[in-house]
């Protein structure tokens, strides 16, 4: 397990825990404005939505880390009494949609909006390279006509003209 963001006092730090790339409930919870309890208990009302590829329950070993490395506190320090949930990238998409924040919801409209956009250049691209491919077959066909040119003529170009003689003799 290793922190991908540099540890700095109140910024959400990116995880790998398990080969995965994940954030921890406490700081999802100061993302979508809302406090760590009420992140939990909403993900608990609707734990059908996180699979295990959204959600890593962490074991005792990975919570010991988590703790040797500061970023929570020990139990009976003021640290949580349970471990801390772990959600991966599309695990925190999912917290958006069943958080009622304001900061949450517009979250949501954000992802679905890039979403979006993301689809619209698609096609344009698609498009773009559909006409790539017609320009290329076009280009193709003149090519081929080209080089048959060239063939035929490329004797005609290799042996030139035959040089005048001059007559030999009284020229009539």
């Amino acid at each position: 397990m290793r922190s991908i963001d540099a540890p700095k006092q109140g910024v959400p730090r990116i995880l790998v825990i398990r080969g995965q790339k994940v954030i921890l409930d406490q700081d999802l919870a100061r993302i979508y404005e809302v406090t760590t309890t009420a992140l939990n208990q909403a993900v608990r009302r609707n734990s059908r939505r996180f699979p295990d590829r959204f959600l890593l329950h962490l074991v005792r070993q990975e919570l010991r880390a988590l703790i040797s490395q500061n970023v929570i506190s020990k139990v009976g320090r003021g640290g949580a009494t349970k471990p801390p949930m772990a959600f991966t990238e599309h695990g925190a998409l999912m917290v958006a949609s069943i958080l009622n924040s304001d900061r949450a919801i517009s979250m949501s409209i954000y992802v679905i909006e890039a979403f979006i956009r993301q689809r619209e250049e698609l096609a344009t691209n698609a498009v773009i390279l559909k006409r790539l491919a017609e320009i290329d077959r076009s280009l193709m066909m003149h090519d081929e006509a080209l080089q048959e040119l060239y063939h035929k003529l490329l004797p005609l170009l290799q042996s030139g003209p035959a040089p005048k003689q001059r007559a030999i003799g009284f020229g009539l």
